[in-house]
């Protein structure tokens, strides 16, 4: 039987996951001998570390291809559709997603997929919709690459729309669409899941409107508080103009670096992301996201290059486990859902996060106390 509820839908008024353990470098774009080591190993150490702790979710991304030749970082990345699949079956509370392009996978597959792993896991499969923004996969794919933001959202409109009708129908069905013409297609057995939690990183009004449309929680980036709170207020008025029964949740994915001091992190900060980082890597990132997507404002951007060293551009959480719990208070308290974590080397670093911020955020409200 599956468990009553999915992590992503328990009662912390803040979620937590952990990001990007399936590439080579995480999310930060640095030469330091410590940086993360991608292996399977490794990925499932943390998963059951992340598991036994009650962190909601695990995120691996999709690559498939690095970003810079002679640079390691996210050269070397473990498919997270299989990556998922094996983690579900050995961990036992945490939700774990796949990342998956519309573009470069059918549907039919991926509904079976997605209801193949919720079964292994026992209902704890998530799916992090992707539709598309780096032209050099889609050439590597040999796969047109629609310009136009509007082009790309209604297929990936039309994309979801058939995997949902593969998983309430239970009777084949014809689909005949703007791009899929489907004959007599059905998909058992059926997610274990009423409710399969959606995640989906936008930052265009197009993009935004999918995942209002489909998502359980918009991924996006935050820049400051002041930025957070003006994107809540719209996220909530779209959602009342499109009818949206569910709230969505809106999360952003955060670098960790958590000492006992302020000046010890703000140190390993300047160490790792300045000194030792890795600036072509960095640039070459920038320049393709300015090139090929709405997700992050150019301006943000320019403005935004050591976060991109430290982590790919996330926000930070940095100092004390006093500092960090009471900017997760001011981020939730701005109207954030959630964040996924983001370390240099998750199994050197997470331990202290678990040990100190969980329960400094219990305190604070934010979390209920984990029970194996």
């Amino acid at each position: 039987m599956p468990n009553n509820i999915n992590p992503m839908f328990n009662n912390n008024k803040f979620k937590l996951g952990i990001f990007s353990v399936n590439c080579s470098g995480g999310l930060a774009m640095t030469k330091v001998k410590e940086s993360w080591l991608n292996s399977w190993e490794n990925n499932l150490k943390i998963a059951q570390l992340a598991d036994k702790a009650g962190i909601e979710f695990l995120l691996p991304v999709a690559r498939w291809l690095g970003y810079e030749r002679g640079s390691s970082f996210h050269a070397n990345v473990l498919e997270p559709t299989t990556l998922a699949s094996a983690l579900l079956a050995l961990t036992n509370n945490i939700g774990i997603f796949t990342t998956v392009h519309t573009s470069f996978h059918h549907p039919v597959v991926i509904a079976k997929q997605l209801a193949t792993i919720d079964h292994i896991g026992n209902g704890r499969a998530g799916l992090n919709v992707v539709c598309g923004w780096n032209t050099n996969e889609y050439a590597a794919f040999g796969i047109k690459f629609w310009q136009q933001h509007e082009d790309r959202y209604r297929y990936s409109h039309e994309w979801f729309d058939v995997i949902k009708n593969l998983w309430w129908r239970k009777e084949p069905f014809d689909w005949n669409g703007q791009f899929f013409k489907l004959k007599d297609i059905y998909s058992f057995p059926l997610p274990l899941q009423k409710r399969i939690p959606i995640l989906n990183a936008a930052g265009s009004n197009e993009g935004k409107q999918f995942a209002i449309c489909n998502a359980d929680y918009l991924f996006a980036m935050v820049v400051n508080i002041e930025h957070l709170r003006k994107n809540v207020i719209w996220l909530k008025e779209q959602a009342k103009l499109q009818n949206r029964k569910m709230p969505l949740g809106l999360l952003t994915d955060c670098y960790v670096v958590c000492r006992p001091t302020r000046k010890e992190a703000e140190e390993y900060l300047r160490y790792y992301s300045q000194e030792n980082a890795d600036w072509q890597t960095v640039d070459s990132i920038m320049n393709l996201m300015f090139k090929n997507t709405q997700s992050f404002p150019k301006e943000q951007l320019y403005s935004a290059r050591n976060r991109f060293s430290a982590g790919h551009g996330g926000y930070p959480l940095v100092g004390s486990p006093d500092d960090i719990s009471n900017n997760i208070v001011a981020l939730y308290n701005a109207g954030l859902s959630g964040a996924a974590l983001s370390f240099v080397n998750y199994l050197d670093e997470f331990p202290y996060f678990r040990d100190e911020v969980l329960p400094r955020l219990e305190k604070q409200g934010l979390r209920e106390h984990f029970h194996l």
